[in-house]
């Protein structure tokens, strides 16, 4: 039962009309070897169920897919720190395997970064399991971090580069390079005045943000950001024309119909 599991009889109870509302009373006994699975990641009854609450959809999850699920992440490299992943980011373990191996291998092969570099993205940053391939690949490849940044690897891990959105990334980036305060490195990873680290630029609250690196008022990069905002908007609404006008010219180019993706971050990249 569950008492005997070391929940209370209030905690017992929560479980259990929680169970009901998710998967329904028929079902409910399932939930006991599913929690049993989540007890050997070491986490108290209590923790258990802050999890729970956090992610009811754990309740839906077979015990054999949870115990192949924690047992794929620690292959990833995720041993001692899974405990903390989980308790963070429930929700990675209502990812396929399958999931979470076609981001590993994105990571890998588009990205270039290295197991322990993936890993460290696991663990700091779990939540990209969910996130779409393209926009990863946009955030991390065409004119931006890569490239117009000039940032490399180890530095995106280090920033936590994929806890931000493409546009928190953007926004912050654009108004550094348009006062003057961030230059795009040469071909030999040179520029004329020292760029401000990663780190610096997204890790920071927006107050010391503006006050540490952008030297800028809140008004300033509040009016910055309307404009950003409006231009984007334009530029968006100039690819999908492009975008239009080209698969006219371009239906019998089977191979760029089977990797869409790709050829949409290509046609991105010309503007």
């Amino acid at each position: 039962s569950l008492v005997d599991m070391g929940f209370t009889d209030t905690q017992a109870e929560q479980i259990y009309e929680a169970v009901c509302k998710v998967r329904g009373g028929s079902t409910a006994k399932h939930a006991l070897s599913t929690l049993a699975a989540l007890f050997v990641l070491g986490l108290s009854p209590s923790s258990v169920l802050k999890l729970l609450q956090k992610c009811p959809q754990l309740y839906t999850v077979k015990e054999s897919q949870l115990q192949q699920r924690i047992e794929n992440l620690r292959k990833l490299g995720l041993v001692e720190s899974l405990q903390r992943v989980v308790a963070y980011y429930p929700q990675i373990l209502t990812v396929p395997m399958k999931t979470v191996k076609t981001v590993v291998v994105f990571l890998r092969e588009k990205c270039l970064f290295t197991v322990q570099q993936v890993t460290d993205i696991l663990r700091d940053s779990p939540a990209i399991v969910l996130e779409d391939l393209g926009q990863l690949e946009y955030k991390f490849q065409p004119q931006y971090v890569y490239f117009r940044m000039g940032v490399k690897q180890a530095e995106m891990v280090k920033s936590r580069l994929f806890r931000f959105t493409l546009e928190d990334v953007r926004c912050r980036h654009c108004f550094l390079e348009r006062r003057g305060l961030y230059q795009t490195p040469d071909k030999k990873g040179q520029t004329t005045i020292a760029n401000p680290i990663l780190d610096s630029i997204l890790s920071a609250n927006q107050d010391t943000f503006l006050t540490a690196v952008a030297k800028a008022s809140p008004e300033e990069y509040e009016v910055f950001q309307r404009l950003i905002a409006r231009e984007w908007q334009g530029q968006e609404y100039g690819i999908i024309e492009a975008d239009s006008d080209d698969y006219e010219g371009e239906e019998e180019d089977e191979e760029d119909e089977e990797t869409g993706g790709k050829a949409g971050y290509r046609k991105r990249r010309k503007k």
